[in-house]
């Protein structure tokens, strides 16, 4: 571990000596400083409400807004963005989100290079709270990143040209609306996320097939109730061009995900039944792979943990994210190059975004080459 931190303080030794900065953004560090500073990071957070472009519906809620907390933290002149976005069914709030970030004292770590030992701290400090979290991590990613002058898709070595296509997100709603909805997003995307887990999941996707013919990946959202209906509907949804199921029956039913698993043509992931990195093994045969969000896993670092022991453990790999800014989409989106499926649209379904970063270009995943996180505040 200390030769990972040390390569990663030389590291950004060098980058910074050799002019890799943008936008004149980041400082030149000596030696020292970045070894040895006696400077402290400060951590602010404001709450923000995200407004979503249309009613978002899945199989057993709706919603036209999603809480959430937005990070700072500052260290020698440069800050590192963060966010924690708060979906319902997380079970965290504005209010605990805040509670947590108070008890966070990050004055007693030398500087930010020590990741490990940091965000060991953080996880220790309340049990769940995986969101709030999640933005303490993302902002010191973001905050180290450009300290060294460099994305971290690059410092995780990456090659950004191997992003897959993003799906967007297609909710349950009446026929008329989902087609209208197919109609405005099928130019723009080359795959298409559709939300199943209701009465009329054969009319939803009967109603995208009249407008479109392009590939469907399917979340059911432990909709499904009866193993043998769901594996019925993975094979007509196979037919009709899903190439992927997320979550069929509830995450509580873990035979029954795997029985539907073992038979099903498409591979399955499982959402709602994962959380963290202790949960792979876990799931290993009951779920083909797992679906990464950062929200739900702590961030960035336990992430790229989850991803490494998946693949080891012969597991497809997904990264998805909730509704939020693009600060923690773009975040996510530094995994996404060594991912098999990716489901990174939340910010285009929010209508007040506050950042700018990884864009969706042709139907695929572009990242900046911004240091850190990629990306940059927007002016009010």
């Amino acid at each position: 571990m200390q030769n990972r931190r040390n390569f990663i303080k030389t590291a950004a030794t060098l980058s910074a000596a050799a002019g890799l900065t943008s936008s004149g953004a980041v400082k030149a560090f000596n030696l020292n400083k970045l070894t040895g500073s006696t400077g402290k990071m400060k951590l602010t957070f404001k709450p923000y409400d995200l407004q979503l472009r249309h009613v978002f519906t899945i199989s057993n809620s709706s919603r036209t807004t999603t809480q959430a907390v937005l990070t700072q933290i500052e260290y020698e002149g440069v800050t590192g963005y963060g966010e924690a976005s708060l979906p319902p069914y997380l079970g965290e709030t504005q209010a605990s989100v805040t509670e947590f970030l108070k008890k966070v004292d990050l004055s007693q770590f030398a500087n930010p290079f020590d990741l490990e030992d940091i965000l060991t701290y953080i996880d220790k400090i309340t049990e769940n709270n995986t969101a709030a979290k999640a933005s303490v991590d993302i902002a010191l990613h973001d905050l180290v990143g450009k300290l060294m002058g460099q994305p971290w898709h690059k410092i995780g070595g990456l090659d950004k040209t191997k992003a897959p296509s993003t799906t967007f997100t297609i909710g349950i709603d009446t026929v008329d609306v989902v087609k209208q909805k197919t109609r405005e997003d099928e130019v723009r995307f080359n795959i298409l996320k559709v939300k199943l887990g209701s009465d009329h999941d054969r009319e939803i996707i009967e109603a995208i097939r009249s407008v479109t013919d392009k590939p469907l990946s399917i979340d059911a959202n432990q909709g499904w109730k009866d193993r043998h209906e769901a594996l019925d509907m993975i094979f007509w949804l196979k037919e009709k061009g899903a190439v992927m199921v997320e979550q069929p029956m509830s995450k509580h039913d873990l035979e029954g995900n795997a029985w539907v698993t073992e038979r099903s043509p498409l591979p399955v992931y499982a959402d709602e039944s994962f959380q963290r990195l202790y949960d792979v093994l876990r799931l290993k045969g009951a779920y083909t792979g797992v679906n990464i969000k950062l929200m739900k896993c702590t961030g960035m670092r336990e992430a790229w943990k989850i991803l490494t022991v998946a693949r080891a453990a012969g597991m497809d790999v997904m990264v998805g994210c909730m509704t939020e800014t693009s600060c923690a989409v773009s975040a996510a989106s530094q995994l996404s190059p060594a991912v098999d499926f990716a489901d990174l649209d939340g910010n285009l379904l929010i209508s007040n975004d506050v950042f700018e970063g990884t864009k969706v270009v042709n139907g695929k995943l572009t990242l900046s080459d911004l240091p850190g996180i990629g990306i940059r505040p927007l002016q009010a």
